[in-house]
């Protein structure tokens, strides 16, 4: 697969705002662990091999179990995950997948039931920043290292 074009060259002062969206979003006070979840998830169900690549290796790096990460697209069915996380992963679903959820009330109840109206929107926001990079990376392309190492 051939990359399509670098949208950090061709739209640059976007690309940074999109960057410090990314940055306001990981000091806003969410905890890192979350964070991780949200990034890999979102990007398992967008299918973005260069997201989903980049943020295996960094939750691996801060910390984040090899498991937790190798069953979060089965994590309905694994006791890995606390009832904050589940409550966050079906957020997750449910935002990322919008025009087919109607992100039911059902989801809203969970996210409720575990997190404040802040802690919602700004998880809401991270779901909503991510979902941008992947759109990004997909539609442009972008190849992962294990891509570039196929391609050369």
């Amino acid at each position: 697969m051939e990359p399509r074009m670098n949208v950090a060259e061709a739209a640059p002062a976007l690309y940074a705002a999109v960057r410090a969206l990314d940055g306001a979003v990981m000091k806003s006070g969410l905890e890192k662990r979350l964070l991780h979840l949200v990034k890999l998830r979102a990007s398992q169900i967008n299918g973005c091999a260069y997201c989903i690549d980049m943020h295996v290796k960094e939750s691996l790096a801060d910390g984040i179990p090899a498991q937790h990460l190798h069953m979060l697209t089965a994590w309905r069915e694994s006791p890995l995950y606390s009832a904050r996380d589940r409550a966050a992963l079906e957020w997750i679903e449910s935002v990322t997948l919008v025009s087919q959820t109607g992100i039911p009330d059902s989801a809203y109840a969970a996210v409720t039931a575990a997190f404040s109206p802040e802690e919602i929107a700004k998880l809401t926001i991270a779901i909503g920043t991510i979902n941008v990079w992947n759109r990004i990376a997909v539609s442009s392309r972008m190849l992962h290292p294990v891509d570039r190492a196929v391609a050369a």
